[in-house]
C-alpha cells in the first residue's frame, strides 16, 4: 500500500470519538439522522448490560496425557458453568450464569454466528462496538480472536478462523450486498510494558526490534475521551488487504514461549475498523453514517511460578498482571457504583474507558481452562466475568453527518498537515507547527516538575531509611531479650503438647461429626432439589388448571348475562300477561253475575216443573227397576267384551309407541350426521375465504409496491430533467459570458491600436518636419510592424475564444448524450416495472379465480349433501309409515272380532229391551207432554243466554289468541338461548403426585443415613499417618453426638 493511503496524526481510539459523535458536534445542525431528527436524544437513565460470553478450551495434549482431572463443566443450553472446588476434603460446587456459554467441543463458527455476528450488524447501523477476550494465559484468547489461519480453501474459511477475519468478511459481504458506497480504515496497536506501539508503522531500522516499535503518546482530547498521537491509519478496500495488515501487525507483536503456552502473547493488542457509509435521504441529501469496531486481544494473566518466567519475562508478566488488576478494580468500581473509577491507573483502562461504562456496546469473551491445575485462575476469571455482567453502558448511535460537513473537516485536516509539512521544510529549528511545539513544551515542563517532586520524595525516603536503621538496632537488642523468653516458653511448650494431643483427639471426633453433617446436608440438598423439580411440575399443572378455571368463569359470566336478559324478558312478559288476565277476569265476572240472575229465574220455574215431574218419575222408577234387572246381565257381558277390547288396544298402543321412539332416534342420528357434514363444509368454506383474503392482501401489497416503484422512477426522471435544464442554463450563461468578454477584449485592443497609431502619427509629423526623407522609410516599417502585431493578437484571442466555444459545445453535446442514455434506461426500467406489475395482476386474478372456483365446488357439495339428507329422511319416513300401518291393521282386525261378539250380545239384549221399551214409551209420552211445556218455557229463557254466551266465547277466544301470540313471540323469538362458543376448556387428566412418590422424596432418617455413610466410608488416614477403621468410632460418635442443629448449606 502506497503512502497516499496512510495518514499519520492524532487518531482517536475511544469508540465514542468517531467524527461528529461528541456532544459538541451533536449540537451541530448539520448532523442529523435519517429521519431528520437529532440523533443525540438518548435516554440517559437507560443502560445496556455488557454482554459476557464464556468459552472453555478442551484439555491440552499434555494434560490429557497426564490424566489431569477436569473440574469445569459447561451447560450451553442453560448457559451455566459449574466449577467443582475441594476445600478441606469437602467438595463445593459453584455455579456461574452468563449470556452465552461455549463448551470445549464448541466451534469457532458457532461462537461467531451466535455472539459476534449481531454486534457486527450493529456496527454497520452506526454504533461503536468493542469485543475483547479476557482470561488466563494459554486459555485460547488469541485463538478465539485471530484463529489458526485465514487462508481460503475453495472460497471458504478454515474451520479454525477466528473472530477478526470472520467479522471482516461479514462486513464486506453486507456492504457488497447492499451496493453501498463506503470507505474503511484500520489501526493496529499494542500495549507492552505500559508503552503504546503502532504495529502498522513503517520499519525505521532493520537491526533493532525496539526501533521498529517506537512508543507513542496517549493524549486526552478534552471531551472525556483519549486519542493516540501519531498512530498510522491504513485505508483498505478489500478483505484481503485487511488480512495482510493483520499478518503484518501480528508478526510484530511480542510473543514468548512459557511452560503454559508455546506462543504466549506478552502484550495487549487493539485492532480497530472505522467504516463510513454514504446514505441518501428522501430529500436527496447525502449523509455519512459512521461505525467503529474495536477488537481487543488482552495478554493473559499468569502465575510466574507455574509459567517459568524469569528476569525480563517475569517483569513482563508483572506488568501484564498489574494492568489486568487495574482492569479488575475498574470493573469492581463500576459494579459497586463507586464515586471514583480508577481509569487513569493504567493505559489499558484508559483505552477501554468508553467500552466499560461508556457509550459503546461491549462484548467480553472470557476464556478458561477446565484443568484442576488452573482452578484458582479459572475461578478468578469467572468472578471477574460474572461481575462484569452488571456493568451498564449507555450506547449511542453515531450521529450522521452531511457530506459537505465531512469534506470541510477533511479540508481542515489537509490544512493542518500542510502546516506540518511547511514547518518541516523550512528547517528553522522547529519542524512542527508552533501550537504543537507549545503543547510539547508544556508536557516537558510538567515532566520536569514531576522529576523534581520525585527527587524530593527520594530525600524523604532516605530520611525514613535512616530512621528504620535506628529502629533495626533497637529491635536487635529487643530480640536478645526475646531469646531468653523463648527458652522459658519452650518449657511451657512441652506442657502444651500434651494438651494438644488431647485436643487432636477431640479434633478427630469433631472432624468425623462434621463429615456426618456434610453427608446429611448433601442428602437434604438432593431431597430439596427433587422437591423443587416436583414443585415446578405442580406449578405447570396449576397454571393449566387456572387457565381452565378462567375459561369456565368466562362461560359462567356469559350464561349469567343471557339469564339476566331472559329474566328481564320473563318479568316483562309476566306483567303483560297479568294485565290481559285481569281484563279477561273482569269480562268473565260480569258474565257470571248476569248468568246468576237468569239461573234464579230458572230455579223458580224448575221447582214448579219438578213437582209435576216427580209423579211421572215415580212411575218411571218402577219400569226402570224392571229394566235394571234385565240390563244387568247384558251389561256384564258387555263389560267382559270391553275389558278384552281395552287389553287389545293397550297392546297395539305399546307397539305403536316403540315404533315411534325408534323413528325419533333414527331421525336424531340422521340430523346429527347432517349437522356434522354441514359444519365441516362451512369450516372448509370459511378457510377458503380466509385464504382468498390473504391473497387479496398480497395482491394489494404488490400493487402498492408497483405504484411506489413508478413514483420513484418518476421522481428520478424529474431530477434528471431538472438537472439537464440547469446544466443547459449554465452552459448558455458561460457562452454569453465568453461572447461578452470577446467583444470587450476586441474593443479594447482596437482602442489601443487607434491610440498607438495616433501617437505614432503625431511623432512622425514632428520628425518629418526635420527629416522628411530619412524618416519616411522607418515610419512605414514601424506602422507596418504595429498593425501586424495588433492583427496577430486579435487572431490569437479569436482562436482562443473559438476553442472555448468548441469546448462548451462538446461539453453540452456529452451531457445531452448522457441525458439520452439516462432517459433510455428510465424507459427500459419503466417497461420492466410495467411487465412485472402486469404479471402480478395476472397472477392475482388467476389466484382469485381458483379461489372462487373452489368456493363454488364447496357450495355444490353442500347442496348435494342437503339433497342426500332430504332423500334419506323421505325414505326413513316411508319405512316408518309402513311399519305403523301394519301395526294399526293388526289392531283393527282384532277389534273387528270383538265387535262381532259384541253385536251378537247386543242383538239378544235388544229383543228383551224392545218389550220393556214399549211399556216405557207410553209412560214417557205422557211425561213428554209435560217436558214440552217446560221446554217451551226454558227456550224463551235460554235463547238470550245463548247469545250472550256466544259473545263471551268470541271475546274470550280473541283474548286467548292475543295472549298466545305474545307468549310465542316472547318465548320463541326474544328468549335467548346460550350458543356454544367452543372456548370451554376440555376435560383433561391432571397429573397429581401419588402418596408413594411423595414418600420417595422424603429424606431418610438421620440414623439410617449415618449408618450407610460409615458403612460406605473406607479406611481413613489420620493426621499422624496411622490408618484406623472408623466403624467402631461411628458407634461411639453416634452415642456421644450432641443435639446440635445440622449445618446450614451455604449457596
Amino acid at each position: 500500500m502506497d503512502s497516499s493511503q496512510r495518514k499519520g496524526g492524532f487518531v482517536p481510539v475511544s469508540p465514542s470519538q468517531t467524527p461528529r459523535s461528541t456532544d459538541k458536534h451533536g449540537r451541530d445542525p448539520r448532523s442529523i439522522d435519517g429521519n431528520g431528527n437529532l440523533s443525540g436524544k438518548f435516554d440517559k437513565d437507560k443502560g445496556v448490560n455488557v454482554q459476557v460470553i464464556l468459552r472453555c478450551r478442551p484439555l491440552s495434549d499434555d494434560e490429557a496425557r497426564m490424566n489431569t482431572p477436569a473440574v469445569i463443566s459447561c451447560n450451553e443450553h442453560r448457559r451455566e458453568v459449574l466449577a467443582a472446588q475441594n476445600i478441606a476434603n469437602k467438595q463445593i460446587d459453584r455455579t456461574f450464569t452468563f449470556d452465552k456459554v461455549f463448551g470445549p467441543t464448541s466451534k469457532q463458527k458457532d461462537l461467531f454466528n451466535q455472539a459476534v455476528a449481531p454486534i457486527v450488524n450493529e456496527v454497520l447501523e452506526g454504533y461503536n462496538c468493542t469485543i475483547f477476550a479476557y482470561g488466563q494465559t494459554g486459555t485460547g484468547k488469541t485463538y478465539t480472536m485471530e484463529g489458526g489461519g485465514r487462508k481460503l480453501k475453495n472460497g471458504e474459511f478454515p474451520s479454525d478462523a477466528g473472530v477478526i477475519p470472520r467479522a471482516v468478511r461479514q462486513i464486506f459481504e453486507i456492504l457488497e450486498a447492499q451496493c453501498a458506497e463506503y470507505s474503511m480504515k484500520v489501526t493496529f496497536l499494542e500495549l507492552y510494558n505500559e508503552e503504546i506501539t503502532d504495529l502498522l508503522a513503517p520499519d525505521e531500522s532493520k537491526f533493532s526490534e525496539d526501533k521498529n516499535k517506537k512508543p507513542i503518546a496517549l493524549m486526552e482530547d478534552g471531551k472525556g475521551g483519549v486519542f493516540v498521537r501519531g498512530l498510522e491509519e491504513e485505508v483498505v478496500y478489500t478483505a484481503g488487504e485487511i488480512y495482510k495488515i493483520l499478518d503484518k501487525g501480528s508478526a510484530k507483536r511480542r510473543t514468548a514461549e512459557t511452560l503454559l503456552n508455546k506462543q504466549s502473547s506478552r502484550s495487549h493488542s487493539i485492532f480497530s475498523i472505522t467504516i463510513h457509509i454514504k446514505e441518501i435521504t428522501p430529500e436527496g441529501e447525502e449523509m455519512i453514517k459512521c461505525g467503529k469496531l474495536n477488537l481487543v486481544d488482552l495478554a493473559g494473566s499468569e502465575n510466574i511460578s507455574r509459567s517459568g518466567a524469569r528476569d525480563g519475562r517475569a517483569r513482563e508478566a508483572g506488568e501484564i498482571n498489574k494492568s489486568l488488576l487495574t482492569l479488575g478494580r475498574v470493573i469492581n468500581a463500576l459494579v459497586e457504583h463507586s464515586g471514583h473509577i480508577p481509569y487513569r491507573d493504567s493505559k489499558l483502562t484508559r483505552l477501554l474507558r468508553d467500552s466499560l461504562g461508556g457509550k459503546t456496546k461491549t462484548c467480553i469473551i472470557a476464556t478458561i481452562s477446565p484443568s484442576i491445575l488452573c482452578l484458582e485462575e479459572t475461578l478468578s476469571t469467572l468472578d471477574y466475568a460474572h461481575r462484569a455482567k452488571n456493568i451498564k453502558n449507555k450506547p449511542e448511535i453515531n450521529q450522521k453527518m452531511m457530506k459537505s460537513a465531512m469534506i470541510k473537516d477533511l479540508y481542515a485536516e489537509i490544512d493542518r498537515l500542510k502546516q506540518e509539512v511547511f514547518a518541516a521544510r523550512e528547517k528553522n529549528g522547529i519542524y512542527i507547527p508552533r501550537d504543537r511545539y507549545l503543547i510539547e513544551e508544556a508536557e516537558k515542563k510538567a515532566m520536569t516538575e514531576k522529576i523534581e517532586k520525585l527527587e524530593l520524595d527520594l530525600d524523604s525516603k532516605d530520611k525514613q531509611l535512616i530512621g528504620l536503621q535506628e529502629l533495626y538496632n533497637s529491635q536487635k537488642l529487643l530480640s536478645a531479650d526475646l531469646s531468653d523468653k523463648l527458652e522459658r516458653t519452650q518449657k511451657k511448650l512441652v506442657d502444651t503438647e500434651h494438651a494438644f494431643l488431647d485436643l487432636e483427639e477431640r479434633y478427630r471426633q469433631a472432624n468425623s461429626t462434621i463429615k456426618e453433617k456434610e453427608f446429611l446436608i448433601s442428602n437434604l440438598l438432593k431431597s430439596e432439589k427433587a422437591l423443587v423439580e416436583r414443585a415446578y411440575d405442580l406449578r405447570s399443572e396449576l397454571e393449566n388448571a387456572a387457565a381452565d378455571v378462567s375459561g369456565l368463569f368466562s362461560k359462567i359470566e356469559r350464561k349469567d348475562k343471557i339469564e339476566e336478559g331472559n329474566r328481564i324478558l320473563v318479568q316483562k312478559f309476566q306483567s303483560q300477561l297479568t294485565q290481559q288476565l285481569d281484563i279477561l277476569h273482569k269480562t268473565v265476572s260480569a258474565s257470571v253475575m248476569q248468568q246468576e240472575t237468569q239461573l234464579k229465574e230458572m230455579e223458580e220455574d224448575m221447582q214448579s216443573f219438578v213437582s209435576t215431574k216427580a209423579k211421572a218419575t215415580e212411575e218411571l222408577r218402577v219400569h226402570v227397576e224392571r229394566l235394571k234387572e234385565m240390563y244387568g246381565s247384558g251389561v256384564r257381558a258387555l263389560d267382559d267384551l270391553a275389558g278384552e277390547l281395552d287389553r287389545n288396544s293397550e297392546e297395539t298402543l305399546g307397539r305403536l309407541n316403540s315404533q315411534v321412539l325408534m323413528h325419533s332416534s333414527t331421525l336424531e342420528d340422521c340430523f346429527k350426521g347432517i349437522a356434522v357434514e354441514a359444519d365441516q363444509l362451512l369450516n372448509e368454506l370459511q378457510l377458503c375465504l380466509c385464504k382468498q383474503e390473504d391473497k387479496l392482501a398480497t395482491f394489494a401489497q404488490q400493487q402498492r409496491e408497483g405504484h411506489h416503484r413508478a413514483v420513484e422512477s418518476t421522481r428520478s426522471i424529474s431530477k434528471i430533467t431538472s438537472n439537464f435544464f440547469q446544466t443547459l442554463d449554465i452552459h448558455a450563461s458561460k457562452l454569453t459570458k465568453i461572447m461578452e468578454e470577446s467583444q470587450i477584449l476586441q474593443d479594447q485592443q482596437l482602442h489601443d491600436l487607434e491610440k498607438k497609431f495616433e501617437e505614432c502619427a503625431a511623432n512622425e509629423e514632428k520628425q518629418l518636419l526635420e527629416k522628411v526623407a530619412a524618416m519616411l522609410a522607418s515610419s512605414s516599417a514601424r506602422k507596418k510592424t504595429l498593425v501586424q502585431t495588433a492583427v496577430d493578437s486579435l487572431r490569437a484571442s479569436a482562436a482562443e475564444r473559438t476553442n472555448n466555444l468548441q469546448m462548451e459545445m462538446s461539453t453540452a453535446h456529452d451531457f445531452t448524450c448522457s441525458v439520452k442514455e439516462q432517459w433510455k434506461t428510465y424507459m427500459e426500467e419503466t417497461e420492466n416495472h410495467y411487465l412485472e406489475d402486469t404479471a402480478a395482476v395476472e397472477s392475482g386474478r388467476s389466484g382469485l379465480e381458483e379461489g372462487f372456483k373452489s368456493c363454488k365446488t364447496k357450495t355444490r357439495m353442500g347442496t348435494q349433501q342437503w339433497k342426500d339428507a332430504q332423500n334419506s329422511l323421505l325414505n326413513l319416513g316411508k319405512g316408518n309409515i309402513a311399519s305403523v300401518d301394519s301395526i294399526i291393521r293388526s289392531g283393527l282386525d282384532a277389534n273387528q272380532l270383538l265387535r262381532d261378539k259384541l253385536s251378537s250380545a247386543v242383538s239378544t239384549t235388544l229383543g228383551d229391551v224392545d218389550i220393556s221399551n214399549k211399556d216405557l214409551v207410553s209412560s214417557i209420552n205422557s211425561s213428554f207432554k209435560l217436558d214440552q211445556d217446560a221446554s217451551a218455557n226454558f227456550n224463551c229463557m235460554l235463547v238470550p243466554c245463548h247469545g250472550e254466551l256466544r259473545e263471551l266465547k268470541s271475546g274470550h277466544y280473541h283474548k286467548i289468541v292475543e295472549i298466545t301470540d305474545n307468549t310465542g313471540k316472547c318465548l320463541e323469538e326474544e328468549y335467548i338461548v346460550d350458543v356454544p362458543s367452543c372456548s370451554t376448556p376440555k376435560r383433561r387428566p391432571i397429573n397429581l403426585p401419588t402418596a408413594s412418590s411423595i414418600e420417595e422424596l422424603r429424606t431418610p432418617a438421620f440414623e439410617d443415613l449415618l449408618k450407610s455413610f460409615w458403612e460406605a466410608m473406607p479406611a481413613h488416614k489420620l493426621a499422624n499417618g496411622d490408618v484406623k477403621n472408623l466403624s467402631g468410632a461411628y458407634e461411639a460418635q453416634f452415642q456421644s453426638r450432641d443435639s446440635r442443629v445440622p449445618l446450614t448449606a451455604i449457596n
